[in-house]
């Protein structure tokens, strides 16, 4: 089984080829969604995240009010380094959980999205690693134009991740995503056609 390492900076367009890949057949573990599962109502993770915090990251329905705990945390790298204290060894344990399903199934090529892999050294757990790129002015004009933030919260949130010369520099593939969809469609397929290669002598 071959352990891809997915990532790319906010608003390059991840998920859009972790999307194509799970089409293609990948097995797909991803670590924002777990991310957001081990915060779930009545978790361990979201009464750890309150104790650190206070009551005020929760929304009135008890669940986490994910854009106050996120403007908290992306101002302050000691704050963000707490949250992710908490976070990531309960991401770690239900990815390894999913993985060990998918080679018990025989899926061939497993891909793990992993916004922060670069930020938290995490290359060497993979057996390729997969960057997809655009230029910082194409992800500022995502985050404005599809996600609606404002200029100042996607500088922001940019800044926070891993420059563009640290996510290439430990890129086994890279997929440049700077232009439209059509374009990234044939790339997906020539980088599946490499996964599945590499997972035949893997």
């Amino acid at each position: 089984m071959l352990k891809v390492g997915l990532t790319g900076g906010i608003g390059a367009g991840k998920s859009e080829v972790s999307r194509l890949l799970v089409e293609r057949g990948a097995v797909l573990v991803d670590a924002d969604r777990i991310a957001r599962e081990v915060v779930a109502p009545g978790t361990e993770g979201l009464a750890a995240v309150v104790g650190t915090f206070g009551p005020e990251v929760l929304a009135a329905d008890g669940s986490l009010d994910r854009p106050k705990l996120g403007a908290i945390v992306f101002a302050d790298p000691e704050r963000l380094a707490a949250l992710n204290a908490i976070v990531h060894p309960l991401v770690g344990a239900r990815s390894a959980e999913l993985e060990r399903a998918a080679e018990a199934a025989g899926d061939p090529v497993v891909v793990h999205d992993v916004p922060l892999l670069a930020e938290n050294g995490l290359a060497p757990l993979y057996d390729v690693v997969v960057v997809v790129d655009a230029r910082p002015e194409t992800q500022l004009d995502r985050l404005l134009r599809l996600r609606g933030m404002t200029e100042d919260d996607a500088r922001a949130r940019m800044s926070a991740q891993a420059t563009r010369e640290k996510r290439l520099a430990i890129a086994d593939i890279v997929i440049d995503n700077d232009g439209p969809l059509e374009r990234l469609v044939p790339r997906v397929d020539e980088v599946w056609r490499e996964l599945r290669q590499r997972a035949g002598g893997a």
